[in-house]
């Protein structure tokens, strides 16, 4: 497998676009366009939010349906959630738009939207920005680039990898593009997510591969412990790479599989870190538990700790913080066996073994809790599984962002 430049135009027939249509924002992009030369085999993830927000009503329809999938569009600014009949028919009007523009059909249209929950969309600024978006798409890499800008809200990053992966003597490409903050608490999976293949790929080992990864990935991080109404997860994969067909279980699933993870958990990671106010990527690693389930409840416990986090803020090593969130996770382990470290590119450190502190240097843990990536391990001596989360410190800087979101 290799890194390689790009996002979701990295794949062979991929193309996309950004625009300016004013939604919300001005002197910026807030729509995007994914668009295939030819229909795609479609898997998405979608909130467990009860309250969903209209795109995700209709994404979902869509791929319940199992048709063939050729672009996505998406707005920032506005969420399109608890708007009614009248939001979920914007949906249908922009589907309906991009068919139009593309000359494809308008069942094969997917929608995202993301901004603030409970307004209507200017649906007359949407359709213009989809006729933008129709005659600026293309498939360079920049491209891309700017379609992962023009999705971002509180976002500072654009969040975009991609990679290549030997199937079948075909070099398989899979890229993707993200957008999360705020409201980041995935439950599946406010966060976007869009990644594109040209793998040929059954509709099961599609759907597969992403509703497993999900749990290891955008499922284990969380910047505010809010579920969004939006949280969406799609891959499209329109098979011009040519290889034999990937089917579920096979070495070469294995392989697509792999790579799909990789782009994935670096996504998920961006978000993360990206936090709203934040000035690090926060990772908690539960390791030698007993069960995959036990690792990632205790590993989730620590990095959606507000205590926590507000320690990281602070560069911190209140250690008390960690045990205490590890003991309220639900999971059951022996507070008296847990060794904790503290690590990041200045160095690691122990800070507890078997359960209380050990003579160790505050200075040299200020100064490794001082890095743009901090991680903290949880060692509980109970097995050889292991899990991560990711998170971020809590700073004044997400109650200055979220206090005035609305204007």
């Amino acid at each position: 497998m290799k890194k390689i430049k790009g996002g979701v135009t990295a794949a062979k027939g991929f193309e996309a676009a950004a625009a300016a249509a004013g939604i919300k924002y001005t002197g910026r992009t807030d729509m995007a366009l994914i668009y295939s030369k030819v229909p795609c085999t479609a898997a998405g993830t979608f909130t467990t939010n009860v309250v969903k927000a209209a795109p995700v009503k209709w994404d979902q329809q869509v791929i319940a349906g199992g048709g063939k999938v050729q672009a996505v569009v998406v707005n920032s600014g506005i969420a399109n959630a608890c708007t009614g009949e009248e939001g979920f028919g914007y949906c249908r009007d922009t589907a309906e738009a991009a068919a139009k523009a593309l000359e494809i059909s308008a069942a094969g249209v997917l929608i995202g939207s993301t901004g603030v929950i409970g307004k209507q969309l200017p649906v007359d600024k949407l359709t213009a920005g989809i006729i933008k978006l129709a005659k600026k798409k293309n498939d360079s890499l920049e491209n891309g680039t700017e379609a992962a800008k023009a999705i971002m809200t509180t976002d500072t990053c654009e969040k975009e990898l991609a990679v290549t992966v030997e199937i079948g003597g075909k070099t398989v490409t899979v890229g993707g593009m993200a957008k999360g903050s705020g409201m980041i608490h995935p439950n599946m999976c406010t966060m976007l997510a869009f990644i594109t293949t040209d793998a040929v790929i059954s509709r099961e080992a599609l759907q597969r591969a992403l509703s497993e990864d999900v749990a290891d990935t955008y499922n284990m991080i969380s910047v505010d412990g809010d579920t969004s109404t939006n949280d969406t997860v799609v891959v499209l994969a329109n098979g011009l790479a040519d290889n034999a067909e990937i089917i579920y279980g096979s070495g070469e699933y294995q392989k697509f599989a792999e790579a799909l993870h990789v782009i994935n958990e670096y996504l998920a990671k961006k978000i993360a870190g990206d936090g709203e106010g934040a000035t690090a990527l926060f990772e908690a690693k539960a390791v030698n538990c007993k069960s995959k389930e036990q690792a990632k409840l205790l590993a989730k416990s620590i990095v959606c700790s507000n205590l926590t986090k507000a320690a990281i803020a602070g560069h911190d090593a209140n250690w008390g913080r960690i045990l205490c969130a590890m003991g309220y996770s639900g999971a059951q382990f022996d507070p008296e066996k847990v060794d904790l470290f503290f690590e990041s590119k200045a160095g690691r450190i122990q800070i507890i073994e078997n359960g209380t502190a050990v003579d160790y240097s505050e200075k040299e843990a200020t100064k490794i809790l001082s890095g743009s990536a901090v991680t903290a391990v949880a060692d509980v001596k109970m097995g050889d599984v292991s899990a991560a989360a990711w998170g971020c410190d809590l700073t004044h800087g997400y109650i200055d962002i979220n206090a005035d979101y609305r204007s």
